[in-house]
């Protein structure tokens, strides 16, 4: 159990890291290039699930932070039981990067909002005397990496879209977006392997 619990708390370390400097260095929308206009930094925060997708309103954020605990919750009791089983090492990792990435999310979601005041036209102060700018589990969640390595329009000939702007790559996500889609990744290619050898 010692590697995914160092790979889980590795993670967040790094995460929670990253998302806290740019929340107490950057203001809402600010971008720094890190790599001319491939890697560029831009402080962005959502509601919702990863890459940006969003539910909307109130309740519907409570619902997906809810769900979100639940999930966590079960992807932790699973991982638990792959070690028993002695799982191929590289299932382990792969459902411990998941397992830290919904976790890194789970913990902007429940406390970023009591811990910062909003981020709207200045930077965020940590523990502000008035309190934060949202409850428990009504956060929003830090993100910061934006790759557009590609921009320019469709053709006029190209259906739905023709002459609109497209960008790849749009969505701004975070350090625990990564996790989770390197530990997808990660299953997908190896599945084969990964569960002929766990259900032995």
């Amino acid at each position: 159990m010692k590697l995914p619990l160092s790979i889980i708390v590795l993670i967040l370390l790094i995460d929670q890291s990253i998302k806290i400097y740019i929340k107490t260095h950057y203001y809402l929308g600010e971008e720094y290039p890190v790599a001319g206009n491939w890697f560029i930094l831009h402080f962005t925060e959502n509601n919702g699930m990863a890459f940006g997708m969003e539910f909307a309103g109130r309740f519907g954020k409570l619902a997906l932070s809810v769900f979100r605990i639940g999930a966590v919750a079960g992807i932790a009791w699973y991982l638990y039981t792959l070690v028993k089983k002695k799982a191929p090492t590289g299932l382990l990792v792969s459902i411990a990067l998941i397992l830290a990435g919904a976790m890194g999310n789970i913990l902007d979601s429940s406390f970023y909002g009591l811990l910062f005041t909003d981020s709207n036209y200045e930077i965020a102060h940590f523990l502000p005397k008035g309190g934060g700018y949202a409850g428990f589990l009504h956060g929003r969640v830090v993100d910061m990496f934006y790759f557009p390595l590609i921009e320019g329009h469709f053709p006029s000939w190209f259906p739905i879209w023709g002459t609109e702007e497209f960008i790849f790559f749009r969505p701004v996500f975070n350090f625990s977006d990564s996790s989770i889609s390197v530990g997808v990744f990660l299953i997908l290619l190896f599945q084969r392997n990964f569960f002929s050898k766990a259900s032995n």
